[in-house]
């Protein structure tokens, strides 16, 4: 079965308003989530109180807790819609097991795990390996859209460096 087909099939519409969360750290979580429209923003939040943000998820993508659908362990991270947003939810689980016995969907479950396997080690890459302007200069490069939609405070915290590096960064001072 295609995947678009098992969504309107099996799928439940959820909208957010700009700042409610779709699930947070240390909660239970049992579904997949199809972006229909918004942006997202995925956080860790730190024993002191410190945000990380992980990375930030638009129309289009697919998103889940992995540990929390597969292991059934607490959430490890927070997720939080940064616009009003669309989505459809999907019983992890179901899907999970429809994927057993239909090679469609499961093409599908394989290629969004590539996918993000892929975006995870490009975030890896860039944080070991790359300084803070090169990593400022590859998101205004590959996202330049999300520049305009995120505050300067979560371009900070998702490059791993202060407001104040931030702004030394863009106007071309060393960090």
């Amino acid at each position: 079965m295609d995947i678009k087909q098992y969504v309107i099939e099996h799928g439940r519409q959820v909208n957010l308003a700009a700042g409610q969360h779709l699930f947070r750290q240390g909660e239970m979580e049992d579904a997949l989530y199809f972006v229909k429209q918004g942006l997202f923003k995925a956080y860790y939040l730190c024993q002191d109180g410190k945000e990380l943000v992980k990375s930030f998820i638009a129309e289009g993508d697919v998103i889940t807790n992995l540990s929390a659908v597969f292991e059934r362990e607490p959430c490890t991270f927070s997720l939080l819609a940064l616009e009003p947003a669309a989505l459809v939810k999907v019983d992890f689980d179901s899907l999970y097991q429809h994927t057993l016995d239909d090679l469609e969907l499961s093409r599908f479950m394989l290629a969004s795990l590539i996918k993000l396997a892929q975006k995870k080690e490009r975030r890896e890459y860039e944080f070991l390996c790359l300084d803070a302007t090169t990593r400022y200069q590859q998101l205004m490069q590959h996202q330049p859209d999300l520049l305009h939609r995120i505050t300067q405070n979560d371009i900070a915290r998702y490059l791993g460096i202060t407001p104040v590096a931030l702004s030394r960064i863009k106007h071309g001072r060393k960090a």
